[in-house]
């Protein structure tokens, strides 16, 4: 079993589980060690807690409750990959939910999950501008609400003092971009927990906290790229993006054309932009 730490810090924590084992290999007893949504990104396995065995395959949810002993093991087919989401108990805590949600041991594919699964192995994979983050937050909470069968609650218009807390929270972020900032400090500087933070940001902008920190980056660095002369690498590095692979990717999906076609058309090269005007749909 491979396990890649993903995300370490914060309410949600973030591991990349990789199995190889096959029929052939005897399982073993393991200990849940904290609250956690998994999800099965590819392969199949069995899982048995409490009693219980739960037949688990891609798109499926494995729960783990703290201290419960569990075993999975491969009977019918080798191998399976998971996102683990470890959800700290503060959070669980404000998600509210009945004990036996998170004694449910698996969960079948379903299509409410499976979208935010997705989306969550994006973000894992760089090519989703959503925070790993926010999507475990909406994951573990998305699951609380399908399994109790709770209906999602209506979304109110957010008061004047949380408006000002966004705004405020947003101009943090922009002056503050080039920095490491991830959902639970963007909360704390304007006294909120991650989880009210999250749906509040995104209620008021439009758009998630991480969304925002990267087009931030991502308009800053226009910016360099038309007033500066410091190479993309340097760029990509001081607006707060953690490899230049990640920004030069984020950048092409943003503005259709790579850093340094873009840098060319700014310094009075045309044709790149001519040809973008071109190849929009006419009215």
């Amino acid at each position: 079993m491979a396990a890649t730490t993903v995300l370490r810090d914060g309410p949600i924590s973030v591991i990349d589980y990789r199995c190889t084992a096959g029929p052939a290999d005897e399982p073993f007893v393991e200990l849940h060690g904290g609250f956690s949504v998994n999800y099965v990104r590819q392969g199949s396995f069995g899982y048995r807690v409490r009693g219980e065995s739960f037949e688990l395959v891609a798109g499926s949810v494995l729960v783990g409750h703290p201290g419960d002993e569990y075993v999975c093991a491969h009977d019918h087919a080798s191998g399976d990959v998971c996102l683990s989401f470890g959800v700290a108990p503060a959070l669980v805590e404000t998600i509210g939910a009945p004990a036996e949600v998170w004694r449910s041991g698996g969960v079948p594919p379903l299509p409410e999950l499976m979208v935010l699964g997705e989306l969550a192995q994006g973000a894992a994979e760089g090519t989703s501008d959503v925070g790993l983050d926010e999507v475990g937050l909406l994951l573990a909470s998305r699951f609380v609400e399908v399994v109790s069968g709770r209906p999602q609650r209506p979304t109110r218009p957010a008061g004047a003092r949380d408006r000002r807390r966004v705004v405020d929270a947003a101009l943090w972020i922009d002056a503050h971009a080039h920095e490491p900032v991830d959902l639970e400090r963007a909360a704390r500087e304007v006294g909120l927990g991650a989880f009210h933070f999250l749906r509040l940001f995104a209620r008021v902008l439009g758009v998630t906290p991480h969304q925002y920190l990267v087009r931030c980056r991502l308009r800053h660095a226009a910016r360099l790229l038309v007033d500066d002369d410091r190479s993309i690498t340097d760029v990509a590095f001081d607006v707060g993006f953690g490899d230049l692979s990640n920004f030069v990717r984020t950048f092409h999906r943003a503005a259709g054309v790579s850093p340094r076609a873009f840098r060319r058309a700014s310094k009075g090269e045309r044709r790149l932009l001519r040809d973008r005007l071109a190849a929009l749909p006419s009215a």
